[in-house]
């Protein structure tokens, strides 16, 4: 596998993200993740999608970490300052599952609330599933686990015929166009970051194409088995979705019916943001998270 590392300069001097590196290794890929706060008995895990990467949690981080909990926020592999294979054949869904098991592991991740967008959801679902014991709450946004047993939204269908044919895949400009709220040049370029040119952006190219949007996608059959651990979540269970996001519009009713835990729940729709939420909504989004926490204790 031809890895490739985002040289550290890349990084220095981003608006609104003071937060020091911290990287372990899973295989021959070192991951990066913000750790802030400190709890023995809260942890908040929030994964980001696509082509995002921790950036889009700087506004929600401080929020939560200063109400009492830890706060951990990894990059994605391919992604942020975590390593980038160099083609998109390296790049499968059962890979990124493992590589976030890999880390919630090794990190002995326990007592999590785990917030959940875009690709984050159908990574993250997939690892509260299957390693049940370790979550407490699940708090989703923007997100979905398919199976390929449902016709695709026609906006996503064309995102991935976007993401295969466009010569240049301009990460800062495909985050800002999901946004509602007016995205700066110096932000544009924080989300540009980690992709020096065209060879790093594999990850980011593939993503849409991982997505099962077939019944015999190999994706398909382990999501239906989170399905089966989802359809009996009792836990607390939370959907955020915004107003303005055409590709998961819809998707928090599915929630709804099928997991237990979402029944008497505070559900929202955020007005006024995009598909990028963090982004247009980031403090709002991090005071309904410690509330959730807060309203829904978990022994």
């Amino acid at each position: 596998m031809e890895i490739l590392r985002t040289p550290d300069d890349r990084f220095a001097d981003l608006a609104d993200y003071p937060y020091d590196p911290n990287y372990l290794t899973c295989g021959e890929l070192r991951i990066h993740y913000v750790d802030q706060g400190h709890s023995d008995n809260e942890t908040v895990l929030m994964l980001h999608g696509e082509p995002s990467w921790s950036y889009l949690y700087r506004k929600m981080i401080p929020i939560i970490a200063n109400a009492g909990y830890r706060v951990i926020v990894p990059d994605l592999v391919g992604f942020g300052k975590s390593d980038k294979p160099a083609n998109q054949e390296d790049y499968t869904y059962q890979r990124h599952v493992d590589w976030m098991v890999d880390l919630v592991l090794k990190l002995d991740l326990r007592n999590i609330t785990l917030f959940c967008q875009d690709w984050g959801g159908l990574i993250g679902l997939r690892i509260a599933a299957e390693h049940e014991d370790r979550f407490k709450r699940i708090l989703a946004a923007n997100t979905f686990l398919p199976t390929g047993d449902y016709r695709s939204p026609d906006a996503f269908i064309q995102w991935q015929q976007f993401s295969q044919k466009t010569p240049v895949f301009k990460v800062g400009e495909i985050i800002a166009s999901a946004c509602v709220s007016d995205i700066s040049g110096d932000i544009r370029k924080a989300y540009d970051a980690p992709f020096p040119d065209e060879e790093y952006k594999a990850g980011a190219r593939r993503f849409p194409m991982l997505v099962p949007v077939k019944p015999d996608d190999p994706a398909s059959s382990p999501n239906r088995k989170a399905w089966e651990v989802l359809k009996n979540w009792d836990k607390p269970f939370l959907t955020a979705f915004s107003d303005s996001d055409p590709i998961t519009r819809g998707g928090d009713a599915y929630f709804h019916k099928l997991i237990p835990g979402t029944k008497g729940q505070a559900h929202t729709t955020i007005i006024g943001a995009g598909h990028f939420l963090q982004e247009d909504k980031g403090e709002e989004l991090a005071e309904l998270t410690v509330d959730f926490i807060n309203n829904n204790p978990v022994t």
